[in-house]
Formats: C-alpha cells, structure tokens, sequence
C-alpha cells in the first residue's frame, strides 16, 4: 500500500508539471504571434502585455504586500535600474533573461522606464526559471556586470541579443563572455564574479524571496507593493500616472 501512494503521489506531480510546462508554452506561443507582424512600438506594447497578463483574469491590482513580506519584495541590495533619490513610486520585476514572454516585454518597460524613469524605481530581482538551460548563466552575467556598475548595459544586451543564446540546450558562456568584453568591462573581475558560488547564491536569494511572495511565473510586476495584472500599456501608464498625482 505504501508502494502505491507513493507512485500515485508520484503520477499527480508529473501531472501537474506537465499542466504547468504546457501553460507556460501556448502563453509564449501567444506572446510570439501577437508580436510578429506589429510595427509600431505602441502597438507592440499593447499586445504584448496583453498576452503576458494570466488569461482568466482582469487587469487588477492587488492588496499591498505587507508585514514581513513587504521586506522581501526590494532589499537594500535589489538591483535598480536607474538612481534617483526620494522616488514618487516602485516598480519591481521578477525576472528571466531566458524567458521569451519578459523579452517580449522589454522594450515596453524600457519606454515606461524612459518616461517616468526621473520620478519612479526600477527594480530587477532575478527569478531564472529550471526549465531554461541559460538563464541561471544569463543571471550570472548580468550581475557579475552589475558589480562593475554595468547592469543597465549588460540587461539590455542580453535582452537584445536574446535568440542568439536562449531555448537552447548547451552551455552558452563564451557568448556571455563576448558580451562582457563588448562593454570592456575588467575581464579577470567579471570571470571571477561569473563563476562564483556567492554570485549565484545571490541571485538564487532573490528567486527564494520570490517564492515566498507567491512569484510562479516570469514577468511578475509589483507597482508600489501590489501585484499587477496589466492588460494593456495605458493600464500601466495609467497607474502610473495616478500614483505621481497622489
């Protein structure tokens, strides 16, 4: 008998990664077709965050994240993509460079980042998925740019660059070391940061403060500790905008 429950508890968890994999695929694939054939930036921006949004919900937003939680959303050593003192607002990104739905999503965050980068936070925290061969090393490279004041330049490479290395099942290191050389970056400093342990223990402490705060999937926004659930880009402009005028 104990044999028994055991394969059947066994046969309902690869029931149920299997349902997840297979959700994560056709929401990618939608994300993919709703982006091919668009022109304009703004078009793209709706339809993509369109397609990122979970299917069987509205554009909603969430109770704050509070308590103890609250404290795991942004840390004191959160990755910020911009500096700027007092911000009116945050906006906080669960992350994977590997993950085609958040590079879809880049160039509509970078135009949110362009318009109200002067008076809102931009925060980064890294949530590499395990079904992504690269994104732990793509992570990797990223952050070992960041400790030589180069994330902003590295995020966007590997965004940009995002189906020369990514869904692809052999390691993918030189390409990131090419890139660290591209921005000239002190190559011994950035190997040594690459392959360390406490490099990846870092970004895997983020991906623990994720779990705790309920992140299952990549992107996952947070707009002055609510979750959100943007339907379209107005929706987040128009949060946006309604938080700078409170």
């Amino acid at each position: 008998m104990p044999n028994r429950n055991n394969q059947e508890t066994s046969r309902r968890a690869a029931l149920r990664a299997q349902q997840a994999s297979e959700r994560s695929r056709r929401r990618t694939q939608l994300i993919v077709s709703i982006a091919i054939g668009v022109a304009l930036l703004s078009v793209i921006s709706f339809g993509i965050l369109q397609a990122v949004t979970r299917p069987s919900q509205t554009a909603s937003t969430s109770a704050p994240v509070t308590g103890a939680q609250a404290d795991l959303l942004v840390r004191d050593n959160s990755l910020r993509l911009n500096d700027i003192k007092n911000p009116k607002a945050t906006f906080v990104e669960f992350l994977d460079f590997e993950c085609e739905a958040c590079g879809a999503a880049f160039p509509s965050l970078e135009e949110l980042r362009q318009t109200y980068g002067d008076r809102v936070s931009f925060v980064i925290r890294y949530f590499p998925l395990q079904n992504h061969f690269n994104s732990m090393r793509s992570a990797r490279a990223v952050e070992a740019a960041a400790q030589q004041g180069q994330l902003v330049a590295m995020y966007t490479k590997v965004f940009q660059n995002q189906k020369e290395w990514a869904e692809q099942q052999v390691p993918k290191d030189d390409v990131f070391r090419r890139y660290a050389q591209e921005l000239n970056l002190d190559m011994a400093r950035w190997e040594a940061a690459y392959n360390a342990p406490e490099t990846e223990a870092r970004i895997q402490s983020d991906v623990n403060h994720g779990l705790a705060l309920g992140v299952d999937s990549t992107p996952t926004f947070y707009f002055n500790g609510k979750l959100i659930e943007p339907k379209s880009f107005s929706d987040l402009t128009k949060a946006f905008d309604q938080a700078l005028a409170e």
